[in-house]
């Protein structure tokens, strides 16, 4: 009877402490004061979460970090977390309550809605970390807030204008004789060594901007060593290339007429000689610029390309308010689109192009590829040489997808399903029905749209031709 009564005594002591910590855990972690502007709410909830404890390069590790067990725990957390997002950037627009960049404020929108963060070890040691419903609601409308703030560009049904997609313009302000200079030099092949190659030759505008090549070939038969993208509506992106080493399209502009694999001009000097050769072309362009320098014909040649526009896809329609623009399969495959999470990272005017992603989250891409490791395999890691940047690379854009097969930087996938089923094994690792794979197809095909008032079509690919 004593044993019994002891027992008793040790579980009422046990539940008691529970119940206590559990209502100090409940005190402790309130919503923030609702006299804070919806921005600083959010970054006492991130405060209070510890969130940049493993969001952040370096992490901020709590001081309970060096513990043995407790060390190789959080810097794996830590290291996951990583791959998934760094905080500290779009932490920094909390204070100033300015623009958060959008694949950060969807990943912070979705963790929330669907309750994956924090890890339920870590709350345990952070009682404030737990979102509890006043923070959810706190996050999810400072979340909408800041979308219809910074991110409505005003061409969206009033259904719609939270969406993480929004319609693309039809134009954007340019200097019309910068364009037409810049169109000139895009199709000049004496830019490249030879006169054999244009930014054309790669970027071909009658094949939806691309070559359809796996890699792209270069003076004197040299073969590329990535996939060449799309050049249509690549103003949106908040870098170029796949490794994000030029800044604006008049710095990308500059790369490929001196890569030796490309173009392979020994320098802009050569071509500015061969181009002064042409009195008309030098006196046309001497009426815009002062000079004929780099500087000046990259200029030309971005400002051309930000009228590489593509409005008006059926999909545009049905985010104006259009609603018979879409199937009900198109529709559905836009609800599994977001449901999979796939708008987090595809989101923006151009579904993508606003972020560098880690290729391989669920799964190894690198090793199940069967294939040697390359140098451009590395993606962002190339320019920085930090391993945080290892297999990261610039979020392609999904305007016109349906005509710029192969897909990945690698262009090992060669048609949409392929690269729709490769995208939810090593991104989320999942694997969905085949009726589901087709709907999100259905889907990407209505984001096909026009240049200059033409439907934008591309004969060499196979999707067309089926």
């Amino acid at each position: 009877m004593k044993r019994n009564h002891l027992f008793i005594k040790i579980v009422a002591a046990i539940l008691l402490v529970i119940i206590v910590l559990f209502i100090t855990a409940r005190l402790v972690n309130k919503a923030p004061s609702k006299e804070l502007s919806a921005s600083l709410q959010t970054k006492a909830i991130i405060d209070d979460g510890g969130c940049l404890a493993c969001h952040n390069d370096p992490p901020k590790f709590p001081w309970y970090a060096k513990l043995p067990v407790v060390k190789n725990m959080l810097a794996s957390d830590a290291a996951n977390a990583l791959k998934q997002i760094n905080l500290s950037e779009a932490y920094t627009t909390l204070a100033t309550n300015s623009p958060m960049g959008q694949v950060a404020l969807n990943k912070i929108e979705n963790a929330v809605t669907h309750q994956t963060m924090p890890p339920a070890r870590f709350s345990v040691m952070h009682w404030k970390s737990k979102i509890t419903k006043a923070k959810r609601e706190s996050l999810l409308s400072w979340a909408k807030g800041h979308r219809l703030t910074f991110y409505n560009n005003g061409l969206a049904a009033e259904e719609f204008r939270n969406e993480p997609v929004q319609p693309i313009q039809d134009s954007i302000p340019v200097d019309v004789r910068k364009v037409i200079l810049g169109e000139m030099l895009f199709h000049d092949v004496r830019l490249s060594l030879d006169n054999t190659l244009s930014c054309a030759s790669c970027h071909d505008l009658t094949t939806a901007g691309m070559d359809n090549e796996i890699v792209s070939d270069g003076v004197g038969g040299a073969v590329g060593q990535i996939n060449s993208p799309t050049v249509y509506n690549s103003v949106y992106n908040f870098v170029q290339f796949w490794d994000g080493r030029a800044n604006t399209l008049a710095e990308q502009a500059a790369g490929p007429p001196l890569n030796p694999i490309e173009m392979a001009s020994k320098s802009f000097d050569q071509i500015i000689e061969k181009l002064r050769q042409d009195k008309a072309f030098t006196k046309a362009f001497l009426e815009v610029y002062p000079e004929m320098s780099e500087s000046t014909i990259t200029d030309a040649i971005g400002e051309f390309e930000k009228t590489l526009l593509t409005p008006n896809s059926r999909f545009d329609k049905y985010l104006k308010g259009d609603l018979t623009a879409l199937s009900a399969q198109e529709i559905s495959g836009y609800e599994l689109f977001k449901s999979h999470e796939c708008a987090t990272c595809h989101s923006g005017v151009t579904l993508g192009g606003q972020s560098y992603e880690y290729l391989g989250l669920a799964q190894d891409y690198f090793a199940e590829r069967g294939t040697d490791i390359t140098e451009e395999d590395g993606g962002r890691f190339k320019q920085t040489g930090k391993q945080y940047d290892m297999h990261r690379f610039k979020v392609p854009g999904l305007r016109n997808i349906a005509l710029t097969e192969p897909y990945f930087h690698d262009g090992t996938q060669k048609s949409l399903e392929d690269a729709v089923s490769a995208m939810l094994k090593y991104q989320l690792g999942v694997s969905v029905p085949d009726n589901e794979i087709g709907d999100i197809v259905a889907f990407l095909k209505t984001l096909t749209g026009e240049y200059k008032g033409i439907p934008l079509t591309n004969g060499t690919t196979s999707s067309t031709r089926k």
